[in-house]
This record gives C-alpha cells, structure tokens and sequence, in this order.
C-alpha cells in the first residue's frame, strides 16, 4: 500500500522571520525544499508540526456539515445527506503526516532528541486519533512498527485507543526528560519550541482521549480531571498554527465565498443556536463569528439538505468570515483550547458528581472563549448573567455544558465526537432534509483507494450511522 511505505519525504528546514506577521512573511510550504536522505531533525520537526494542523483542518472540513456548522449551497448534497463519500484525499494526508511522524519518532530515538520524541509521539496519538474517529479500525501496528508488509491489517478500536493512550503517556514522559538535542529555532510551528506548553498540551490531549469513552464501563472522572489539572491554565497554552502557505484554509474557504465559489456557508442550526432563534435572546459572540446577510440584514444559515433558498450572487445567507478572529487571514488552525478544556472538566466533574467544580469550569469555559474571539467584558458579563448560562450549581446539566461547547469547538474535529458522544441532542439539532439514513451519521465510508490497495484487510462496509466502539 503506497500511503505507507512508498514516500517522498519533503522535509523543509528553514528559518522564518515572524509566526504571526503579514502574509509576506508566512512560511511558505512550496519554497526551498531540501530533498535529503538524511533529512535534519528540526526540519522534520517543522513538516510534522504544519501537517497536524492541516490535517486538523481537512478532517473539519470533512465534519463541518455533520455538525451542522456548515451546509450545503446545493440541495441534496452528499455532504448533507449522509451518502457516503470517498475522502481518500484526507486518508492519505493522515497518512503521510503519520508516516514522517514514525520517522521523526526514529531518528529522535537514534539521536537521544527526547524533547523532538515527546511532541512527535504527541502528534502521532493525535492524528491516529483523527483517523479512528472518523473510519474506526485502520491500520497502525504493521504500517509503522512492522516494515515488512505493504497490506497493513487493521487494527481495532480498542487497539487504536490504547495506542493513543500508550503514545500520550511516552510522548509526556519523554518531554519531561533533558535531551541531547535543542529544538531549532523557529523549528516548530504550534509552541514555539516550548517544552512546558508541549507537556500541557500532552495532558490536554490525554484528558480529551480519556473523557471520549465516557459510555464504557472503563470511563474514569478522576483519571480525566487528574490530567486536566496539569494542562492549560490560560488561553495562552492553546495549541495551534498560523503559518500557511497563503492564508488560512478557512479563511481561504471564505475568499472562496467572496468569489462565488459556493463554500462557506453556515448551517441554520448553527446560526439559530446564536442568533436568538433557539435560546431567545442573541449571543455576542456571533458577530465575532460571521456577518449578516446583505439581503435582510439578519444572521440568517442554510438548512442541510434543502440548499441555498435565494441568490448566490446576492449575499442572503451567513458564512464563514474573515473578519472573524477564529477565521482571517492570518488566524491560527486550533488544534485544542483552553477553552475546551474547561468545558471538558466541567462535564468530567458533573459526572463525577463535583457540581462546585463542574460549575466554575463552566463558567471558566465561556469567560475563555468570550476573551479568545475578542467580545467585550461588558457583553461576557450580561451573557453569564442570564437565567439560562447562569443556571447554578445546583442545575448544571449536561446540556448546558454541551450547548456552550458546541460554539467553542465551532470548526474543530472534536465537535463530532462531542456531539455522537451526546446522541446530538443538542436543542433543535434537526435531521438534515431527505437524508438517505433514518438517524444521525456515525462514521464515514473507507476510501475507495484503500479497498483498491488493501481490500483483503479494509473491514466490511457497514451503516453510516453504525456506532464506534467508544460511542456505544
């Protein structure tokens, strides 16, 4: 199978000027290559780093319309429908990305690079994750710890899980111990070369992995909230990557828009959970999201399925920005938040039966994005104010907790896990119009390139809304 053996490594080594200047100054993937045999360690670095964010990206993209925080302009769509679609695109990505990672995993290990070690075991756990939550079982063990075979099995859920798990241990223990060699400067591209933020990140990771099987009998409260004490302590230890080559891909999905090439239109659900529409009154935050539509001067969203119900050309519908801090030119990709994580220690405290500390997280969680994407004191202070975000300790319920996550997790991979691992109940989530099953999807389709590549191992096609393993 060519995804995993059958390479061309592009490790790029470079020095950039700025991580978060003009576009002139981004780092731009396509120049200057060094095609190497032995490429450097920092160079892998820098690759490993960029591809984890893209790949955040291209699995949100893909999951955006599940979510419903996208539709489609077209009735009828694929996206929409819940018709299986072939993402092999993404699949390879993944791939790739994970394949270069057991590189920069190898060649740290040769060179005693402990602190290059931890974030590339950190990034593998990561993007294998990607990979699990969207198809199930895929190849792992005999595509990266066995060489001698181009049909990789694959491996269970359960496995895949463990893997992670095992992976997020090593990758923490090894970014806590000295090494022998020093991140190169501007070397990697989500923290700036910082092991503390690396090891936050790591717990950040491995509580979002352990509260993910909150169905199973195994889930543990304590274990979660165990690592989320030693993850991020401010929305300065978010993990993400702003250096592109051009702009960011979502803002890109913007310009796209602007030049009518029918992309980046929000889903009604989505608009309707802040526009007033669902919950009574309008979230701040949703003018720091997207924009009016010209036609009307309203948020207005597309339903999933039926399409775009006026003129493309006439700018009626809400869509990706921007203006939006979370989507301009020169936002970073996040791959996990402080924001998140606060909602992910209140929802392991609630279920651990701690409602003062459930209750805080929270709020903690809504203060974080409210600052994160720029709305004012003034207007955080009325919102956690009402009747229905200030419900007490007495009354937090999941819903509540989820409901607020649902716009914090907007355009990231993690969302759909959320919202399978709450049975999409969140309030008016709808069925998209004539969709081909009869409850929500599940999972997505393995690609047609992997069963032409691989078919005597790629497991038997089932039902797009057949459960994963941590979601039953």
């Amino acid at each position: 199978m060519k995804t995993y053996k059958i390479k061309n490594l592009v490790y790029m080594s470079l020095a950039m000027l700025s991580l978060n200047t003009s576009c002139g100054d981004y780092f731009e993937v396509t120049d200057n290559p060094s095609l190497v045999n032995n490429p450097n360690i920092n160079g892998m670095l820098t690759t490993a780093t960029h591809k984890a964010a893209l790949n955040s990206y291209n699995v949100a993209y893909i999951i955006s319309n599940y979510c419903q925080y996208t539709a489609s302009p077209t009735p009828g769509s694929a996206t929409d429908n819940y018709e299986p679609t072939n993402n092999a695109s993404t699949w390879d990505a993944l791939y790739y990305a994970l394949s270069d990672l057991q590189d920069l995993i190898t060649k740290s290990e040769a060179e005693g690079a402990q602190h290059h070690l931890g974030i590339g075991k950190l990034l593998m756990a990561y993007q294998l994750g990607l990979v699990a939550d969207l198809w199930g079982s895929a190849p792992y063990s005999e595509a990266f710890l066995k060489v001698n075979t181009l049909q990789p099995k694959f491996d269970s859920e359960e496995e895949l899980f463990e893997a992670q798990k095992n992976l997020i241990d090593e990758g923490i223990a090894n970014l806590q111990q000295s090494a022998s060699a020093t991140l190169g400067q501007n070397a990697d591209l989500i923290h700036g070369n910082n092991v503390q933020k690396w090891i936050k990140t790591g717990y950040a990771l491995q509580a979002r992995l352990l509260n993910k099987i909150s169905k199973k009998p195994a889930y543990n409260a304590a274990t979660v909230l165990s690592a989320i004490d030693k993850s991020y302590q401010s929305n300065g230890d978010d993990a993400g990557m702003r250096v592109f080559n051009g702009i960011n891909p979502w803002a890109q999905v913007a310009r796209n828009n602007e030049n009518l090439l029918l992309d980046g239109w929000l889903s009604a659900n989505f608009i309707n959970h802040l526009n007033g529409t669902k919950f009574g009154f309008e979230d701040p935050r949703i003018k720091f999201i997207t924009e009016k539509a010209q036609v009307g001067n309203v948020y207005i969203g597309t339903v999933n399925g039926q399409g775009n119900i006026g003129s493309n050309s006439a700018k009626d519908e809400s869509y990706i920005s921007r203006k939006s801090t979370l989507t301009a030119d020169t936002s970073a990709v996040t791959i996990i938040s402080f924001a998140e994580i606060k909602m992910l220690e209140a929802e392991a405290a609630l279920r651990a039966n701690n409602r003062p500390r459930a209750y805080q997280a929270y709020l903690a969680g809504i203060r974080a994005n409210f600052n994160k994407i720029g709305v004012s004191t003034s207007e955080l202070n009325d919102y956690i104010a009402r009747p229905s975000v200030a419900v007490g300790e007495g009354n937090l319920q999941l819903n509540d907790i989820f409901r607020e996550k649902y716009i914090i997790t907007y355009l990231n991979p993690e969302a759909w896990n959320d919202l399978r691992r709450f049975d999409y109940k969140i309030k008016d989530f709808k069925m998209p119009v004539n969709a081909k099953l009869s409850t929500f999807i599940r999972r997505l389709a393995y690609p047609s390139s992997e069963r032409a590549e691989n078919g005597n191992n790629v497991p038997a096609e089932v039902s797009l809304d057949t459960k994963l393993w941590w979601d039953q």
